[in-house]
C-alpha cells in the first residue's frame, strides 16, 4: 500500500504542548524493542520531551494533521545536533525519516550552519546504514559506560544545500 494514497497533506512543523503525549508514544513505539536488542534502555525513552518542546527543539511530521514522527534538533555553535528522529513503526521505511532528516538539514542552513551531527548506538546497525545512505559519514565511535555510540556528520554548503565533497 503506497503511503501517499489518499493523503491530503504531509507537513513538518514545530511541536506544541498538545503534541507531547503523541511524541512520547511514538518514542515508546519506535524505541521500545531496543532494550533487549542492545542491552540498555535507549535515551529517547527517557528524554524530557516537555522541556525540549518548550525550548523549540522538537519538530513533528504530520500526515493529514496527525503526528506520525518527530525530530529533536538542538543548535550548537558550529553544527545542528540531530538528537533524535523517530517515525511511528507502521510507517517506517516510507520516506518519512528521510523527510525529517531533510528538515534538520534545512533548519541548519536557516541557522547559518553547514553541518548536522548525530549519534546512534553501535548495535542499531540499520540506523547506521540509513544515515550513511543519506550522506552522513561516520566520524568516530566511543563507549561510555553502557553506551556504545557511532557519531556521524553530514556537511553541506549553506548556499545551495548540496553536500560538500572532501
Amino acid at each position: 500500500m503506497p503511503l501517499y494514497r489518499g493523503v491530503v497533506s504531509i507537513d513538518v512543523r514545530p511541536a506544541t504542548e498538545a503534541d507531547l503525549s503523541t511524541v512520547r508514544q511514538i518514542a515508546q513505539d519506535a524505541y521500545g524493542g531496543y532494550p533487549a536488542a542492545i542491552g540498555v534502555r535507549p535515551m529517547p525513552l527517557d528524554a524530557d520531551y516537555a522541556a525540549q518542546i518548550s525550548a523549540g527543539e522538537v519538530w513533528v511530521l504530520t500526515i493529514d494533521e496527525r503526528v506520525r514522527g518527530f525530530a529533536v534538533l538542538q543548535p550548537r555553535t558550529d553544527h545542528l545536533l540531530l538528537e533524535n528522529v523517530a517515525v511511528t513503526p507502521e510507517l517506517q521505511g516510507t520516506g518519512l525519516g528521510s523527510r525529517l532528516l531533510a528538515t534538520a538539514e534545512n533548519h541548519a542552513r536557516e541557522l547559518g550552519l553547514d553541518q548536522v551531527r548525530l549519534y546512534t548506538n553501535q548495535a542499531m546497525t540499520q540506523n547506521i546504514v540509513f544515515y550513511a545512505r543519506r550522506g552522513y559519514r561516520e566520524t568516530s565511535r566511543s563507549t561510555e559506560g553502557a553506551w556504545s555510540r557511532v557519531f556521524m556528520t553530514k556537511q553541506f554548503s549553506t548556499d545551495t544545500g548540496s553536500p560538500r565533497s572532501s
